[in-house]
């Protein structure tokens, strides 16, 4: 069954979010031995390993840390697949010796900008950004961190976009204040219920499409409506015509 997998996978990305470095790479190393046997330890199903090899930069045991991310990128490579390769990338070059991490993240930002994967872009970008920074390019880093605050802020990644505000004022430059009226201030999420709505879809078609709950859809319809400053369904249209789909 791939459902434990998935889980503890899950919880490790968690406890990995939550300072629990350990435990979180404990989760992620058995989550990986249960896709082995599963025979579906592939870039595509599981990403277990940057996870792991960022956790275990970050305690301090960087060889064990890149022979993850060089597996990581071999299997990704193998697919041929640009969102896991740029996701392996990026991983990789922020783990990379100084020489080798600028190189290693202009590619993954290179390759991530060819998917539909704002929130990977948006690592890739903020991650780029921090290495240009530390390596003192201060302009070209700035350029980089708003690119991933943006991105960030659209896909409602929170902790990211801290990040991302913090590595920017680092390189000197001001966050932007985010915006939170208009079709800008839409998450990825509620722009894509959004459409789907101005289309005519019912709130079950669209749970049903999204793999949503229909409350959950009620909720981000109710921010669109708020953010968008209109009242009934049938202004959506001329609300996002502004915006061609991406």
């Amino acid at each position: 069954m791939l459902a434990p997998a998935f889980v503890l996978e899950a919880r490790g990305r968690l406890r990995i979010a939550q300072g629990r470095l350990r435990a979180g790479l404990g989760d992620l190393r058995d989550a990986g031995q249960r896709w082995k046997r599963l025979d579906c330890d592939t870039p595509v199903a599981s990403r277990w390993r940057e996870d792991a090899a960022l956790a275990l930069a970050r305690l301090g045991e960087p060889d064990e840390a890149r022979q993850l991310a060089a597996e990581q990128l071999d299997l990704a490579q193998a697919t041929g697949l640009p969102r896991a390769i740029g996701a392996a990338t990026r991983a990789a070059g922020a783990i990379a010796p100084r020489t080798d991490a600028i190189p290693l993240l202009r590619e993954a930002v290179a390759l991530l900008g060819q998917t539909s994967a704002p929130l990977e872009l948006a690592k890739a970008q903020i991650e780029l950004g921090a290495a240009l920074r530390r390596d003192g390019h201060r302009i070209e880093a700035r350029e980089h961190l708003r690119r991933g605050l943006e991105l960030a802020h659209r896909a409602a990644a929170a902790p990211l976009a801290e990040r991302a505000r913090e590595e920017l004022l680092a390189a000197g430059g001001r966050p932007r204040k985010p915006v939170f009226t208009g079709i800008d201030a839409l998450t990825a999420s509620e722009l894509r219920v959004a459409r789907l709505a101005a289309e005519g879809r019912t709130n079950r078609e669209i749970a049903e499409s999204l793999f949503l709950t229909q409350r959950t859809v009620e909720t981000h319809l109710r921010h669109v409506f708020q953010k968008l400053d209109i009242a009934r369904r049938e202004e959506l249209p001329q609300q996002l015509a502004v915006r061609a789909p991406t």
